[in-house]
């Protein structure tokens, strides 16, 4: 397991350099590159030049991105002789502020959102998905099922303008704008206005994790095991909740690793529709300002997280199952 763990690992950083080269080289495919973005279609090329100067933007691709990954690995510093200093990200173009303060105060609020919403729906959407198995077939699991299938289909910002629509303009139960703070207990003291992001971005994830969940409990309660445990004269709940469960959950262990991606790719428009202070707001406003040095450390934050979902999926998969090993 260590050496497979090792192996992800190297894997990992593999992804995490493509990735960020293929997002330098598509930047600067950009008409004008990065320069004629940020100063606007009046720069002259004198102050074109002397901002690619300042930036560094004058140099080979392969240098430019030679620099930016020794900055943020901390290697640049440490290649030269002035040792190791920390993660730098560079600064932003529009708030002349350091990317790697940004990072570390916008992280914490989206983990928050995301962790929140992903608890919510996996604590709802393992019993619902046994539940549809156990009545299969029946009026309740034709309602569930539909139910699931409308909100899979439906995009995020319709579905939290919906809410929107429904709990704050209707019935005005709860604030139609996400808390606000620079940290986490700030927004945790305005908890009413946190439930319509984290139901948005959980309401989704429960379609997707019910119908798994749904499908891998009905797999099971059809295999020999099962004939097995009941001939024996194990009670149902004992048998679904001792013998099914466990096998049931290997699918769905896979799938919560493996859809870090699509909720961050969620809380983006969840952030940015309830103005929730996080990433995904950050990531759209450097978006619409084209603060690239923004833009690059989200980047490498995103594809982080999701490299390492799917390494906690592989792990979590080989503890669930004991008759998976991976090789040395």
């Amino acid at each position: 397991m260590l050496g497979y763990i090792v192996r992800r690992l190297i894997q990992a950083v593999i992804v995490i350099i493509l990735v960020t080269f293929g997002i330098t080289v598509l930047l600067h495919l950009l008409p004008g590159g990065p320069a004629r973005a940020i100063l606007g279609p009046r720069a002259n090329a004198v102050q074109i030049a002397a901002f690619n100067h300042e930036n560094g933007l004058d140099q080979p691709i392969w240098v430019q991105y030679g620099t930016y990954l020794g900055q943020i690995t901390g290697l640049g510093p440490v290649l030269s002789g002035h040792g190791w200093q920390g993660f730098n990200f560079g600064t932003s173009y529009r708030l002349d502020e350091s990317v790697t303060s940004i990072l570390a105060s916008d992280t914490p609020k989206t983990l928050l959102l995301v962790g929140t919403s992903y608890a919510l729906a996996i604590i709802v959407a393992i019993p619902l998905g046994i539940y549809q198995a156990v009545r299969r077939n029946k009026i309740d699991d034709y309602i569930l099922t539909g139910a699931s299938f409308v909100f899979y289909s439906m995009p995020v910002f319709w579905l939290g303008i919906l809410l929107i629509g429904i709990f704050s303009f209707t019935f005005h139960l709860l604030p139609s704008v996400a808390p606000q703070g620079d940290t986490v207990p700030d927004l945790l003291n305005q908890l009413p206005a946190l439930v319509l992001p984290v139901i948005t971005l959980a309401l989704i994830t429960i379609a997707s994790f019910s119908r798994y969940m749904r499908s891998s409990t009905l797999e099971n309660m059809v295999q020999d095991y099962v004939r097995t445990a009941r001939a024996k004269g194990a009670s149902g709940s004992r048998v679904l909740f001792v013998h099914v469960l466990r096998n049931a959950m290997i699918p769905i262990l896979t799938l919560i690793g493996l859809s870090v991606g699509f909720v961050f790719s969620g809380a983006l428009i969840t952030e940015a529709l309830f103005n929730y202070p996080g990433l995904g707001l950050r990531f759209w406003n450097a978006g619409l300002t084209q603060d690239y040095p923004v833009i690059l450390g989200i980047i490498v934050v995103a594809a982080f997280g999701t490299v390492v979902g799917n390494l906690l999926a592989d792990i979590m998969y080989a503890v669930a199952d004991p008759r998976v090993r991976y090789s040395k």
